[in-house]
């Protein structure tokens, strides 16, 4: 009996004069997958002296165990684990706790968006005139992305949808028209320049209309010395009524107004004080970058290459939930980017789901299923940027290599930022240069630095 189970097993490992290398490969990956398990709870161990490892298993573990944690309540540091998926985990240490709380208040901006009334007072203040130059310039501009789509051949795509064009009409409509950037107020005694003083208390009437801070200047001309308050409006009604402001006013405003064009709109936070507005593009698929301040129209690079800003987060806000979309902005975070440290990544995570979950909630199955699918492309076009940063990376260590250099030669060069003084813009660190004023550097006669 021994005698045929071997030759049966011969013969089947011999067919027709091949090995089957199967056992012996199979033999192979287990200890390989045996090993790099070891060396993970080595690395985790070493990282975190003082608690315990995320696995536990000899060396003789098989490959087909599954790895037990021996404390559940303290999760292993990703850092030591840059492997392994990251795994959301609730924030528990002050600093998350802190993160948590600002994004989770971040997070209501937009939500004021679905309003119907003020919905209603958006579009009452673009004005039938100008929503009727608008929809005729999208018009056109469609008509034009359809023909040209038609020349380059019969079933080619227009670069932008009917739905874009009107967003990229209103854009131009809000910064050449609408909107009034404010770098000092003007004395509203003698309409002189001011001085900035520094900052005031916001008074009952400023609070009501969602003004957190004030900012408070003096008239310049000696024999007036007048003060002037600049409240800074988080209400977008109060905005709307004011029409200035700077980038935070801007961004705010102008997410309202796309919302209420038909645009399903993002409110996008970063961490070095900017924010700026996301629209979603059916034609695309895709989340595209829209700074109303300087007239921007999907150029997700213009603050790490045109401004030469440094960014650590950038965190989508919307009516569905949120994102971190800092990979769209930060394409290369050893140069482009600054330390992450408000939370460890898991918790962000973590954070970002909770909001999801909890704007998602009320949503039929259809429609969080769509919302899924969104997401999973998203999350590969934010993967994908990684792989273009590394590329990128690796051609620049190959100087004979022509086409890379070619590519990098005919690139479109991206614009230091306009809007602002340019002593506003310096002491930012916004405009485009290495050196120069960097970040924190006070300028008596300028808005402060903190002011988007």
């Amino acid at each position: 009996m021994a005698d045929r189970k071997s030759s049966s097993r011969g013969a089947s490992r011999h067919h027709h004069g091949d090995f089957d290398a199967t056992d012996l490969t199979n033999r192979f990956e287990q200890l390989l997958s045996t090993k790099r398990l070891n060396d993970l709870a080595n690395q985790s161990r070493s990282s975190r002296s003082n608690s315990p490892s995320p696995f536990h298993h000899s060396s003789s573990q098989s490959y087909s165990s599954r790895p037990t944690s021996t404390n559940s309540s303290v999760p292993p540091s990703y850092s030591s684990l840059r492997n392994i998926p990251k795994i959301a985990t609730p924030p528990q240490d002050p600093s998350s706790l802190k993160f948590r709380n600002l994004l989770l208040t971040l997070s209501m901006t937009p939500l004021k968006y679905e309003n119907p009334g003020l919905l209603d007072e958006a579009l009452e203040a673009i004005g039938q005139d100008a929503l009727s130059r608008i929809y005729g310039e999208a018009e056109e501009e469609n008509e034009f992305l359809q023909a040209q789509a038609a020349s380059i051949g019969e079933n080619q795509r227009p670069e932008w949808g009917y739905q874009d064009c009107v967003i990229r009409a209103l854009l131009r409509w809000f910064k050449r028209s609408f909107m009034t950037w404010v770098d000092n107020p003007r004395c509203s005694v003698c309409t002189s320049p001011t001085i900035a003083v520094g900052m005031t208390p916001p008074t009952q009437d400023e609070k009501a209309r969602g003004a957190v801070r004030v900012e408070l200047y003096r008239c310049s001309t000696a024999e007036c010395q007048a003060f002037e308050r600049f409240p800074r409006y988080t209400d977008v009604w109060a905005i709307l009524q004011s029409r200035r402001g700077r980038c935070g006013e801007w961004a705010n405003c102008f997410s309202m107004l796309c919302r209420a064009v038909g645009g399903r709109v993002r409110w996008v936070w970063n961490k070095e004080d900017h924010v700026w507005t996301e629209v979603y593009s059916e034609q695309q698929k895709r989340w595209i970058h829209v700074d109303a301040c300087e007239e921007a129209w999907d150029t997700p690079r213009l603050y790490s290459e045109g401004w030469n800003k440094k960014m650590s987060y950038c965190i989508a806000f919307s009516i569905d939930g949120a994102t971190d979309v800092t990979r769209r902005y930060v394409r290369n975070p050893a140069d482009q980017g600054l330390d992450r440290n408000k939370a460890p990544e898991e918790v962000l995570l973590y954070i970002t789901n909770e909001i999801k979950k909890m704007r998602r909630e009320t949503l039929t199955k259809d429609e969080k299923r769509r919302l899924i699918r969104e997401d999973e492309r998203e999350d590969k076009e934010l993967r994908g940027y990684v792989v273009q940063a590394l590329t990128s990376e690796i051609e620049k260590m190959i100087p004979t290599s022509q086409s890379s250099s070619h590519a990098r030669s005919g690139e479109q060069k991206l614009p230091a930022r306009q809007t602002g003084a340019a002593a506003w813009r310096q002491a930012r660190g916004e405009t485009g240069h290495t050196n120069g004023p960097r970040p924190g550097e006070p300028g008596s006669d300028q808005p402060p630095r903190e002011g988007h």
